[in-house]
């Protein structure tokens, strides 16, 4: 399913409803494993945030054509979930009850498909911004998966426990700074960190996806003869993220790597017609890009 203004418009307008959207939930098959989307609710967020850098005689545009405001945004947040009858892999682990209201539901989403934090085995960041790490304390500041083993990549972690960082990164980001660090810290003695190319878990290799984050990272999972990346925050809309890649955003914290990243990853997946799990796509996010014109398209699997 192409995701054009009609479609997407149609489900905005059932999720407006309310600010919690029920939990979207999207999977495939990947070989003997499932990969599965579920939801951590949504944020709200003004569209400059996004939009600020664009051209906006070009912008406009875009925007009309999927039904999106430029003044308020409404993303999902799905978190990954990776299933191979020996581990449980979650990726990221959402907003916790701290950042907004419309985000934090991922344990209420997790047991509406029969799963409890004791259940996941490893979890996966993609980097340390509030709606993807923010979720990983509970109510006790303790650990909310408590089984599982936990991985970053080695250049996010070090930018983030840098205590130069909340200084460096400038007023709008500096809860961010504080908010990371003090999750990180939870889990210093138990951390697993790698670098670009590592095979982390078995058919997990990471691949490095810097500009939104100093250590952005996404994930290749291979289970027999098919693959999927996992792209956390590096494609971060359905809409001009893929419309024009080039394009810098307001949300990157370095805008120009971001923006050559998109274009290296939309390269790489759309070659291998590889499908792609995205944070912040619409409808659980688990689709294909397709070239459409000087850009490219989102698809919906199935």
């Amino acid at each position: 399913m192409k995701l054009n203004r009609r479609s997407f418009v149609t489900g905005a307008s059932a999720a407006a409803l309310s600010p919690i959207a029920a939990p979207a939930l999207a999977e495939i098959n990947l070989g003997t494993a499932t990969l599965t989307t579920v939801s951590d609710g949504s944020l709200v967020l003004p569209g400059d945030f996004i939009f600020a850098p664009m051209p906006k005689d070009e912008l406009h545009p875009i925007l009309d054509e999927y039904g999106v405001s430029s003044e308020r945004l409404l993303p999902e947040c799905n978190l990954a979930l990776y299933r191979d009858g020996t581990s449980t892999v979650l990726f990221d682990v959402g907003s916790g009850a701290d950042f907004m209201a419309s985000a934090g539901m991922i344990a209420d989403s997790m047991a509406a498909v029969d799963l409890a934090p004791e259940d996941i085995t490893h979890v996966v960041f993609t980097h340390a911004h509030p709606d993807h790490i923010w979720g990983l304390l509970d109510d006790f500041d303790d650990p909310l998966f408590y089984e599982a083993a936990y991985f970053m990549g080695r250049d996010e972690w070090d930018y983030w426990w840098n205590p130069e960082t909340v200084n460096m990164i400038g007023d709008a980001r500096a809860a961010f700074a504080v908010g990371a660090k003090r999750r990180m810290e939870a889990i210093e003695d138990t951390v697993t960190l790698f670098d670009d190319g590592d095979e982390i878990l078995p058919g997990i290799a990471a691949v490095a996806s810097y500009g939104h984050t100093p250590g952005h990272m996404s994930f290749e999972i291979r289970n027999g003869s098919e693959s999927a990346l996992v792209l956390g925050d590096a494609i971060g809309n359905h809409h001009v993220a893929f419309a024009r890649p080039d394009w810098e955003s307001g949300s990157d914290q370095d805008a120009t790597a971001a923006a050559k990243t998109r274009t290296m990853l939309f390269d790489r997946i759309t070659n291998e017609k590889m499908r792609i799990v995205g944070f912040h796509l619409p409808k659980g996010g688990i689709g294909r890009a397709e070239a459409d014109g000087d850009g490219y398209r989102f698809v919906l699997e199935g």
